[in-house]
């Protein structure tokens, strides 16, 4: 019977945020796959974990892939872990995921800590629906050419930014999708955890003003605007449907109300002014409902 691949989440920071079970796999477990092993051998000693070891990262996903599959189909417990939080969210660890997939090995995840869901759990921006983007690209032009694509959308969009990046990348916000709301969320779960909510202007002078920014940063971007409907001229829309052959006064008036967002009542009684002014005579129909209470 093939093996288990475990999916381990681990802090983000504070090692009081790894969970009893990701102690307990991590214990168990035939191989850890690490991003980084001289960064999680410390994890793995503060908790009295000896188990053995190997790097899975993206220049050697492929290979290490490959081996890590092959114990798995030998019936070994494989976990996987990341430097600090989720693993296969912004790293390669999908792709082991979608090749045990493939061969019916099965994936189990452990959930634990999550930048992204951190920051935006205390960011104070709407947390029905948000966007996960990752890191955008690191040239400007292919930067700037990202962040028009999502200028529009109407949810929260979340981005991993490292701190050398952040000022240009703020700048490029700024330029790409105006005065939009934002948050940065710094050093999350640790001693200098930092929030700095405001409009992008705002939070651009604060992060320039600074010599140096340090620890990895989370960025929310507030949903875009939505516009306000064109509201359609009532007596140009009356005009129209009043005049138009085959149409009733009910039907008219149910026209005029939708494009115009206006109350039937109200559109009703303008349609009467406008029909005895201008002479307009739609077909009357013989439904009684045509008249308006």
């Amino acid at each position: 019977m093939p093996g288990t691949l475990y999916i381990v989440a681990t802090p983000i920071g504070n090692l009081e945020d790894m969970t009893f079970r990701a102690v307990r796999i991590l214990r168990e477990a035939d191989l850890i796959a690490a991003e980084d092993t001289r960064h999680s051998r410390k994890l793995l000693s503060h908790f009295g974990i000896s188990r053995p070891l190997t790097s899975y990262f993206d220049h050697n996903a492929r290979l290490k892939g490959e081996a890590i599959l092959q114990r798995l189909r030998e019936g070994g417990a494989v976990a996987l872990i990341t430097d600090a939080g989720t693993p296969c969210i912004s790293d390669p660890g999908y792709q082991l995921v979608r090749d045990a997939v493939a061969e019916g090995i099965a994936v189990v995840p452990v959930p634990g800590a999550s930048a992204a869901v951190t920051a935006l759990s205390a960011s104070g921006l709407p947390t029905d629906a948000f966007l996960f983007a990752g890191f955008l690209p690191n040239r400007q032009g292919k930067r700037r050419e990202r962040l028009a694509e999502l200028s529009g959308r109407r949810e929260v969009i979340i981005f991993y930014e490292s701190p050398n990046r952040l000022p240009a990348t703020l700048a490029d916000m700024q330029e790409t999708m105006g005065g939009r709301e934002v948050v940065i969320a710094r050093e999350l779960t640790k001693l200098h955890e930092e929030f700095l909510r405001g409009p992008l202007a705002e939070v651009r002078e604060t992060i320039d003003n600074r010599e140096q920014v340090k620890g990895e940063v989370v960025i929310l971007v507030a949903p875009a605007a939505e516009e306000e409907p064109q509201v359609a001229d009532l007596d140009a829309l009356l005009h129209r449907y009043l005049g138009q052959k085959g149409l009733s006064l009910k039907d008219a008036v149910a026209r005029a109300a939708a494009e115009s967002g206006r109350p039937r009542r109200e559109v009703y009684a303008e349609a009467l002014r406008v029909k005895d002014e201008g002479g307009l005579q739609p077909e009357v129909s013989a439904d009684r409902n045509d008249q308006e209470d």
